[in-house]
């Protein structure tokens, strides 16, 4: 298989401006940077922090046996 060409850039180049216009390509390509650093993240496994740590969640104490709750 052969790789792209400079001729074969320039064409592809040509109907994207043609289908989305001047205006458009700086807001696709903003939008396809934050979908491939989402998709590294999440490669990665990394949550951005929305996730807690396993470390620092609380546990509730356990319930009272019915021996404890006589005292």
């Amino acid at each position: 298989m052969e790789a792209l060409s400079i001729p074969h850039l320039l064409i592809i180049l040509l109907i994207v401006l043609i289908f989305f216009g001047g205006r458009r390509i700086p807001e696709v390509m903003r939008g396809l940077g934050e979908g491939i650093r989402s998709f590294k993240e999440g490669m990665r496994g990394d949550q951005g922090g929305t996730v807690p740590p396993a470390s620092t969640t609380t546990t509730t104490p356990p319930a009272a046996t019915p021996s404890e709750q006589k005292k």
